[in-house]
């Protein structure tokens, strides 16, 4: 469980990297330099851990490309404070990258695997989320509705009408919508019945499954 001074070098040339495609948002940056992605690795990959790619973890999910992380993350525009809503905890990675930005993170996550190991994972190197949830986030999370964002790190065939309805007025919702590969839509909620919609360009992720397992 080491941070050595080569690999906080190494994520500030990721950061340099995610510079050159375009993230501006330097609270974002700055997560991403501070947060050691390759304690969140399975150790034969440790030494991709800064390339800007996904790689494989446990369950047959991926730790997500940084730029991903990054884009979601700068989308969102979250203030210290805001209750974020993340579905799909994953490596906790993206959560990670929340909590840094000063967000209350409420995740769920499917994968009873992946659950146990995050969860034991993320307080063990400083990152504590309000909650983590072992469940099935087509589903949300109703009794702590509403949230200031809600953010998807998987690929949803649809948009779920739960986590619509759990945005607050003004809030968004970032999710990669479609079967193979996936458009980043964006929502904001205007009113109780209307969402201004955004896409952005194509992305891939493994695909948001009902139910647990």
């Amino acid at each position: 469980m080491k941070d050595t001074f080569k690999h906080q070098g190494m994520r500030q040339q990721l950061v340099d990297t995610l510079i050159k495609k375009g993230i501006t948002n330097e609270k974002v940056l700055k997560a991403i330099g501070k947060i050691p992605r390759h304690l969140f690795m399975d150790s034969g990959f440790i030494d991709h851990a800064y390339v800007d790619k996904a790689f494989p973890i446990a369950a047959d999910q991926t730790i997500s490309q940084p730029y991903t992380v990054a884009f979601q993350s700068e989308l969102l525009q979250i203030q210290p404070g805001h209750k974020v809503l993340e579905i799909g905890t994953g490596s906790g990675y993206q959560t990670a990258v929340l909590l840094e930005l000063g967000a209350k993170v409420f995740s769920i996550e499917r994968q009873q695997e992946l659950f146990k190991k995050t969860s034991k994972f993320l307080p063990k190197i400083g990152y504590r989320a309000k909650k983590l949830i072992f469940g099935d986030g087509y589903k949300g999370l109703p009794e702590e509705a509403p949230f200031d964002s809600v953010i998807v790190t998987a690929g949803a065939p649809f948009v779920p009408k739960p986590l619509m309805s759990q945005i607050k007025i003004g809030g968004r919702l970032v999710i990669p919508v479609g079967d193979d590969v996936q458009t980043m839509t964006l929502f904001i909620r205007k009113g109780a019945k209307e969402f201004e919609k955004h896409e952005f360009g194509e992305f891939r992720f493994v695909p948001l499954l009902e139910d647990k397992n």
